[in-house]
């Protein structure tokens, strides 16, 4: 009886060590999965908020543009900041251009150097510059909208410092520019307009939806913990970053919303809501035009619109 019952004690032992091993396998196996996960999330985090640089290979001149190269600060942080300057006999604006995320002021995918020479011939300045962190401007930092804001009111500063320049000033933003210059013409009352080719309109609902697209990894659930990793290695707040809210404070001036009907990048649904909240807007759309692609799939008619929006200031 007393063998019987050792023999069920260590029955019983043998059993609360196996559940005891399986419960800390479990433990250790969640573990080294969510630091995986983090750990994953905060190196895609940190490779996306520093984009390698793209090179600077041509210039306004390759299209005969006399030009000026020109250096200013960014507001508030006083980044230093570079740029083209291309003064039109006319003066007629000054359109300052703000570019894509990753990109430089050439942003070669549009590409931009065309337009530009089509506004110059028209009678405008342009101002072409690098946001922190791109081309040649100092930063090592890209926030994806949050601090680029300053560098776009830096340049407003700059043309405001610049008696030669007209001083009707139209901010022209492309993708996550244009969203920057949708928020950076709302808090600058010295903006005359607003041009925006692709804009997102809330960061943090585009990227929870969307951030699978630029990192290729599986959504849930890595969306999130890309998120919370990257603002706690990072400082970036991406709950400030939404023109959406903003957009109001335009106070009625005019905005052109530009987007391709095919853009799975950032979908026509966000220039669609920034209109809703902003009817004063007019909102283009090019059939069949990817990703800030409306340019070169319809060249005649997205100058005309731009051109005709200018016209009309």
């Amino acid at each position: 009886m007393e063998e019987s019952k050792v023999q069920i004690d260590r029955g019983k032992s043998a059993s609360i060590k196996r559940g005891r091993l399986i419960c800390t396998t479990i433990v250790i196996l969640i573990t080294v999965a969510v630091t995986a996960i983090f750990g994953i999330s905060g190196y895609v985090g940190w490779n996306l908020t520093h984009p390698v640089r793209e090179n600077i290979d041509s210039s306004p001149g390759a299209l005969g543009l006399s030009y000026e190269a020109v250096t200013f600060a960014s507001r508030v942080d006083g980044f230093c900041l570079k740029g083209w300057l291309i003064k039109a006999p006319n003066n007629r604006q000054t359109i300052i251009f703000a570019h894509g995320y990753g990109k430089n002021r050439l942003q070669e995918d549009v590409p931009l150097l065309p337009i530009v020479q089509a506004l110059v011939n028209k009678g405008y300045n342009v101002l072409m510059f690098d946001f922190r962190n791109s081309g040649e401007s100092a930063g090592k930092l890209t926030s994806l909208g949050q601090y680029e804001v300053r560098d776009l009111l830096g340049a407003v500063d700059f043309v405001r410092s610049r008696q030669d320049l007209s001083q009707k000033i139209v901010l022209f933003g492309f993708s996550m520019g244009a969203a920057v210059a949708i928020m950076a013409g709302a808090q600058e009352l010295t903006v005359a307009a607003v041009i925006a080719d692709s804009p997102f309109a809330d960061l943090k609902s585009y990227l929870t939806e969307n951030l699978s697209l630029w990192t290729n990894l599986p959504p849930r659930p890595f969306n999130q913990t890309v998120l919370i990793t990257t603002s706690l290695l990072t400082g970036i707040n991406v709950d400030g970053v939404c023109p959406l809210k903003e957009i109001k404070n335009l106070g009625g001036r005019p905005l052109l919303l530009i987007h391709g009907e095919a853009d799975t990048d950032i979908p026509v649904e966000n220039s669609k809501l920034l209109q809703k909240e902003y009817p004063r807007a007019n909102l283009v759309l090019i059939p069949g035009a990817k990703h800030v692609q409306a340019f070169k799939t319809d060249g005649k008619r997205y100058l005309r619109e731009v051109i005709s929006f200018l016209e009309k200031l």
